[in-house]
Formats: C-alpha cells, sequence, structure tokens
C-alpha cells in the first residue's frame, strides 16, 4: 500500500494488507498503532506485498529475542541479504555471521572498552559544555544542527582520527548512506565514491603508521580486519559512520523532546540528578534509534505456528519490542526510573548488539549532567520533522529556543 497508509486507522483494513516497512509510518510517527494491532493480533505476521518484497514481522519482545540470539536458523550474513530490509548495508561485520563476525567486531571493541571511554569522557565533557554555553538565548534554532549532529560529528572525527576541520563529511556520508531518499542504488554508491576514496587514503596511511587507538588503525593492524577486500572495507567504514553518528544524534534529540512532553519527568530529574542513568536508558529504549534489523531464514522454522520457510525475510522490529506491555510495564509511557530500565532492545541482543553502546549512553549522560548544572530551560516550540525510514528511527529537525 502507498503512503496513505499513514493516514489509516490500523483496525479498519485486513490485516494481511498491513505493511509496516512503509517510511510514511514512521515519518509521520503512526507505525506504533499499527505495531500495537500486530503485537495483539498477529505478532509473527507475513506482509506479502511491498516495495522491500515479502516479509515477515516480528514485533513482541521476546520473540525478538529468540530470533536475534538464533543466529544459526536467522542469518544477518550479506550474501542473504544482510540486516536492512532495504538491503542498504553493505557487507560489513554486521552483516556477517560467525566466526568472521566475531573476528572483524573484535578489531574494533578496544575503542569503546572501559579503559577508552575513561580517556574519553573529558574531551566530551568539554566539547559539550562549549557547544551549550555557545547556543543563542532566547531565539529559535534547530537543536539537532546545533547541539545533536555538531556533537555526534565532533566525536565521530575522534574515533576514526579524521581531519577534525573536514569532519562534516561524515554527517553527509552517513545521511547519503542510509536517510537521503534516492533514487537508485547505483546513484547513493556514486554520491558515496568520494568517502570510499577518502577514508582509502586514511587506511593506506594507518597501514605504513604504528599501531593507534582510533578505529582506522586497529581495523588496518588487525590481522582478521587488515584482510578485508576493498567492499568489505568499505561496507565497515559506512557501519562504523552511521553507528557512531546516527544512533547517538537522534537520541540526544529524543532526550529534548521527551522531557516536552513529560515535564513531571524532567522535574523528578531536575530534583534528583543521580536519576541521570536511568533517564538514558529510558530515553534510548523510548527512541528506539534503529527500528529494525532483518534476518534471513536458513532453514524452515516454526514461529508461533507460523511456517518460515527457508530464505524468507525476517523484520525484528525493536521499535515494537521496546512497546510491547506484556514485558515493559506501561510501555506506551518515559518513565525515567522505571525498574529494570536496561532490559530494552535498542542496542539489539546476543552476539550482534550495538558494540558502542556505552560509548552512546555516555555521551548522552554528559549532555544531561551539563544541562542540569547550567539549569537550562529547553522550551520546544513545533512537532520534529522526523526521518522517512523504516531503519533509521529519527529527526531531520526540532525547533527549541533555550532560557537559563
Amino acid at each position: 500500500m502507498g503512503s496513505t497508509l499513514s493516514t489509516l486507522d490500523p483496525y479498519s483494513i485486513p490485516i494481511e494488507k498491513i505493511d509496516v516497512s512503509n517510511p510514511a509510518l514512521f515519518q509521520d510517527d503512526t507505525v506504533g498503532s499499527f505495531f500495537k494491532r500486530l503485537r495483539e493480533e498477529d505478532p509473527v505476521h507475513f506482509c506479502s506485498d511491498s516495495k522491500v518484497g515479502p516479509f515477515w514481522s516480528i514485533t513482541k519482545f521476546n520473540d525478538i529475542v529468540d530470533v536475534d540470539s538464533n543466529h544459526a536458523a536467522f542469518s544477518s550474513d550479506a550474501s542473504n541479504g544482510g540486516v536492512a530490509l532495504e538491503n542498504r548495508m553493505r557487507r560489513n561485520f554486521i552483516a556477517m555471521d560467525p566466526p568472521k563476525h566475531d573476528e572483524q567486531r573484535k578489531a574494533v571493541s578496544p575503542i569503546v572498552a572501559p579503559p577508552n571511554l575513561r580517556n574519553l569522557e573529558g574531551l566530551i565533557r568539554e566539547r559539550t559544555a562549549a557547544v551549550l554555553d555557545d547556543l543563542p538565548r532566547g531565539t529559535e534554532f534547530d537543536w539537532v544542527k546545533r547541539v545533536s549532529i555538531d556533537l555526534t560529528t565532533k566525536m565521530l572525527a575522534t574515533l576514526f582520527d579524521f581531519p577534525y576541520e573536514e569532519r562534516h563529511l561524515l554527517t553527509e556520508w552517513s545521511d547519503i548512506s542510509v536517510t537521503v531518499p534516492i533514487e537508485s542504488d547505483v546513484e547513493r554508491e556514486r554520491l558515496l565514491r568520494p568517502c570510499y576514496d577518502y577514508f582509502g587514503k586514511l587506511w593506506t596511511e594507518r597501514q605504513k603508521q604504528p599501531p593507534k587507538a582510533d578505529l582506522l588503525s586497529m581495523l588496518a593492524h588487525s590481522d582478521a580486519a587488515k584482510r578485508m577486500d576493498v567492499a568489505e572495507f568499505n561496507g565497515n567504514v559506512l557501519l562504523l559512520i552511521v553507528g557512531g553518528n546516527d544512533t547517538t544524534r537522534n537520541t540526544m534529540t529524543a532526550s529534548i523532546l521527551a522531557m516536552h512532553q513529560n515535564p513531571g519527568e524532567l522535574e523528578k530529574l531536575r530534583k534528583n540528578p543521580e536519576l541521570i542513568p536511568s533517564m538514558v536508558s529510558e530515553t534510548i529504549r523510548w527512541q528506539t534509534p534503529l527500528s529494525h534489523m532483518r534476518r534471513t531464514a536458513t532453514a524452515d522454522v516454526w514461529l508461533r505456528g507460523k511456517h518460515i520457510r527457508k530464505g524468507d525475510k525476517i523484520a525484528m522490529w525493536y521499535l515494537s519490542g521496546n512497546r510491547d506491555d506484556e514485558y515493559i510495564e506501561r510501555a506506551d509511557e518515559y518513565i525515567i526510573d522505571r525498574k529494570n530500565v536496561r532490559q530494552h532492545l535498542s542496542f539489539g541482543f546476543g552476539i550482534h548488539r550495538c558494540v558502542g553502546n556505552r560509548l552512546a549512553e555516555l555521551q548522552l549522560k554528559i549532555l544531561w549532567e551539563e544541562l542540569l548544572k547550567r539549569n537550562m530551560t529547553i522550551e520546544v516550540l513545533g512537532p520534529p520533522v522526523r526521518t522517512y525510514s523504516n531503519f533509521i528511527h529519527g529527526y531531520e529537525s526540532l525547533p527549541v529556543k533555550v532560557s537559563s
């Protein structure tokens, strides 16, 4: 069905006609009611006709955990279709099955290990303070551009040891890779050619240099990763750009919107700043910055009485699982001091759990520590413009005004 689906009552149409892959549902923030119906009536749902082809939707928390942890029956490998319904994610370590996945993931994991996060914390705080102190007071501006994109792009440049003065390129390439509507994959790859060329030169330089604590150097000097072919290298670069950029920036924006919509939670946080770590986890659940991950069945499987056949495409809808009130009490509400607040699906589950989850949490934690320290009041002046994507669950802009 076309974009008119986003204006329909999800209970007014035959359930087999529901297509939750339609990006319009995410852009106008109506997809939640469609997920609710699927969880209630058909939690393992088959859509036979969509722009991404036929696919299964897994919408309940425990079912998603079962699929996400069974990589023998449900493949992530790019050769089977990869990890996104639209299959734009190239060959990279999340689009691999064990053991190759494990080897390449291990190559970059030291950059987000606790010792390195402790080394990065001072820099993150210094930059966050500078960005907040430079914000205009009493006039409208776009929070996404002035804060969320700025902070995450600076962090990404540091992680790659990318030329700082050209860091804006990282944001451009991330958007081209997964969120900018482009007519064809051929055109998308053409627009990404400068990214591949730039990182190819940096890769060659890092190979010749002694090992350093940046992502490219770690890949260049890893026994498993340095054997990558060009396509794999390009895919891993884009994965690390998108993973380090879109998810954190969209959660930063979500935290402002969530507090605007739930002023009682903001007051709770102001009275008790020790709730910041809990608030961070709740924001990440509430937002769910990646709406889904895809798997492909490697054998015939039965799930909730449904026959998923070998080769079928499966979407694990993390956004829906995080609203499953059979698992999470009052799941549609934003509650910063909820019990078991870290039990959510936003980082995935099992071997593919987001490698940078602790860094994302640290950046959001520091942002709110610095906001509360300044006693800043952030007024949201209008609705956000949301991303036209069924994969990246995010924001193009959010108009705000700051006073303190």
